[in-house]
């Protein structure tokens, strides 16, 4: 039976630690064949405490707690897998919580010579009991607010660009020569694209299952999404094939809005830029009165279109201004 590492990148996370160290122990795979390491950048919320206070209760799991010395969560993956001592690497976020056999189903998939890194299915929950997080856990996984994701809203085993949390040997990683520290963001999406021009397979299956908490605020959201497009344009410089059309609507989106704007003297531009806007509104409103009535929520009325416009506007705002930063060399 293969040996597992099980590595965190950890911050500040005081609300979701003991949530997902609960989960890792009671996965099915035997303890004594599994270890975790967390990558932690230095919290200061008591997240040390918190985990130093669990393993004293759960000895027989192995922990080790490692530096983060540059907070970034490439260096923190790095870091845990360089003091990880498992055949099989398997990446979880401190936001998570995986299903029981999630170990177990990763591992067997592995073995079967499926693919060379293996995910499964987030299943987004609200990171609070707030009607805007309750809002933003539904959209972030809407096709509509991600377009085709297959790992948030797939039914169907299937081989995909990329996993949110996948498994793979640590030769692998070994071979590929890490993850890209380079990167804020992205890291993940930009190793797999390694492993498919290396010749590998990512495969995405639906029963490999983890609870992801999302954000809970629009602020935190709008900050996640202008991060996540800010460094997707920096992954994309060095694989431009990689782009999907999900990627490039919201920059596109935005771009258009810029220019109409700028533009808004011209008679014939300015009704462009009120007919855009109109439309796009329409299809949020559309959107969430469809998914209030499915839930019967009326809240989603309004945080439906909160949450997908502030996504889309933030993901294409930072991937803009980072592609103006390579331009103008700023």
């Amino acid at each position: 039976m293969l040996s597992v590492s099980i590595i965190v990148p950890c911050y500040n996370e005081k609300k979701h630690i003991q949530l997902l160290l609960d989960a890792i122990y009671a996965q099915t795979y035997p303890i004594a064949r599994m270890e975790v390491v967390i990558a932690d950048g230095r919290s200061t919320d008591g997240t040390r405490t918190i985990i130093s206070e669990w393993c004293d209760k759960h000895q027989d799991l192995k922990l080790n707690l490692v530096e983060n010395e540059r907070q970034t969560i490439p260096t923190a993956l790095n870091r845990a897998i360089e003091n990880a001592s498992g055949e099989v690497i398997i990446r979880l976020d401190a936001h998570s919580h995986p299903y029981p056999d999630y170990v177990a189903r990763t591992v067997s998939t592995l073995e079967a010579g499926i693919a060379e890194n293996v995910g499964g299915i987030w299943e987004i929950k609200p990171g609070a009991n707030t009607w805007i997080a309750r809002s933003i856990s539904i959209a972030a996984s809407h096709p509509l607010g991600v377009g085709d994701a297959l790992y948030r809203h797939g039914k169907k085993a299937a081989y995909v660009e990329t996993v949110p949390f996948g498994g793979f040997r640590r030769k692998l990683w070994e071979s590929l020569g890490g993850f890209d520290e380079s990167l804020l963001t992205n890291e993940d999406y930009e190793f797999n694209s390694r492993i498919l021009q290396s010749g590998g397979r990512i495969w995405c299956d639906p029963e490999i299952r983890s609870i992801y908490y999302s954000r809970e605020t629009l602020r935190e959201l709008i900050r996640q999404y202008w991060r996540y497009g800010y460094w997707k344009y920096r992954m994309l410089r060095r694989f431009p094939k990689t782009i999907r059309w999900r990627q490039a609507l919201p920059p596109v989106f935005v771009g258009s809005l810029i220019t109409g704007f700028l533009l808004s003297w011209n008679p014939i531009i300015a009704m462009l830029l009120i007919f855009e806007l109109l439309l796009y509104s329409t299809i949020l409103m559309i959107v969430g009165l469809v998914l209030s009535i499915q839930h019967n929520k009326p809240f989603l009325l309004i945080g439906i279109p909160a949450s997908i416009a502030s996504m889309h506007i933030a993901w294409g705002s930072g991937f803009l201004w980072s592609l103006a930063g390579r331009l103008l060399k700023y």
